[in-house]
């Protein structure tokens, strides 16, 4: 029987072993794998809901676009649609997320003394540059009064543990409410500006203003911290796959999609069934919890051959469902691919670039990533 730590370190084995679909005592709850039934269970929000009770995340922050579905879920997302457009995401955001990127690139491979000889440096990559682009896009992106990327990332950080918590049965923890309840406060402030979330207010109170700004906030920076951290590490670890992309740079795109094949950021979705059901041979009851593995979807063999293989040539790779699928497709999955191909291309041009010896692989249950990405290069 798999165990919660081995679904943490690498759940894929066992993933492999019940696909399309089965039953985790783990998670107390169905399991699907198989990317073909991923999709029918997302597009089907009558069958399957996240509006439940048990829901992780609207324990945490409270109703929000994540946690409803049909009309209340239409209302509280349809005010934040807009500006998350294809279009409108590169016209809004492309010089701020290049500029951004620049500076905090400088930052990193500033003199540290005003005699510096050139030497080798080394920095974490998900704290200097993937975390602080995240939580700066994402402020940028709500028009949120201004906050240190770490106050943020500490805030993020409790509430993504209390989320994970919850979703592995535990309860919502003191330092996840207390993060939300500062959370609430900066977001609040920033309804009296002129930007989106004065906007979101006219349709919605302010509480529903900031379950969603939060949502959003938390996913954004999850989603491209992820992304970043976990694109630059298969790049890392597979040195003639990164050989391929240095002497043909149009391939990074496609090895970022490739990445969020094999770990997507958001490793799992959950949904409830409202009626009992028959999927792939499973009865499933009025009420079972069904887990939907975002992960597993992505190594599925009969749609990606060799699926456990990093293939920045692989003609296929952006049928992952890293974004979800459905009314609840990630909102702003465009931003989250300019960030990280804007920040991984910066990093790949630093000189003599390797991963440190001591930087772990990505893991997490709910949300899988890499803890630290140690790289060095010479300056």
């Amino acid at each position: 029987m798999v165990s919660l730590e081995e679904l943490e370190r690498d759940p894929h084995p066992a993933l492999a072993s019940i696909r399309p679909i089965g039953w985790m005592d783990a998670l107390n709850g169905w399991v699907v794998t198989g990317r073909a039934l991923a999709m029918d269970v997302m597009r089907d929000p009558d069958t399957f809901t996240v509006d439940d009770p048990r829901f992780s995340t609207a324990q945490v922050v409270g109703p929000s676009m994540l946690s409803l579905d049909g009309p209340a879920h239409a209302a509280h997302r349809t005010p934040f649609d807009a500006p998350f457009g294809l279009a409108e995401t590169r016209r809004r955001f492309t010089q701020p997320v290049q500029q951004t990127v620049t500076d905090l690139m400088t930052t990193l491979s500033a003199p540290t003394g005003p005699h510096s000889r050139p030497e080798p440096r080394s920095a974490d990559l998900r704290t200097t540059l993937a975390g602080p682009l995240s939580v700066a896009v994402v402020a940028y992106s709500l028009g949120l009064p201004q906050a240190s990327a770490a106050t943020v990332l500490d805030w993020y950080t409790a509430i993504s543990d209390s989320v994970t918590g919850v979703a592995a049965g535990r309860a919502v923890t003191a330092e996840g409410a207390a993060a939300f309840a500062e959370l609430h406060k900066h977001v609040a402030s920033g309804i009296e500006s002129d930007g989106l979330l004065q906007t979101a207010a006219r349709d919605l109170t302010i509480d529903q203003v900031v379950a969603n700004a939060a949502v959003l906030m938390f996913g954004g920076i999850e989603t491209t911290e992820g992304m970043i951290t976990n694109a630059l590490w298969h790049l890392l670890t597979n040195p003639e796959q990164l050989a391929l992309v240095r002497a043909d740079p149009t391939l990074l795109p496609n090895a970022l999609e490739e990445s969020l094949r094999l770990e997507p950021a958001a490793a799992v979705v959950d949904r409830y069934a409202t009626r009992d059901i028959e999927l792939a041979g499973q009865h499933i009851r009025r009420g079972d919890l069904v887990v939907v593995s975002l992960a597993g979807a992505g190594r599925d063999p009969e749609v990606f051959p060799d699926p456990d293989t990093f293939d920045v040539r692989r003609s296929n790779a952006r049928r992952h469902l890293a974004f979800a699928s459905g009314p609840h497709i990630c909102l702003g999955m465009h931003l989250t691919r300019l960030e990280t191909q804007t920040a991984v291309a910066a990093v790949l041009d630093l000189p003599g670039l390797s991963l440190a010896a001591d930087s772990p692989a990505p893991r997490g249950l709910v949300f899988r990533k890499v803890p630290a990405l140690n790289v060095t290069w010479e300056a």
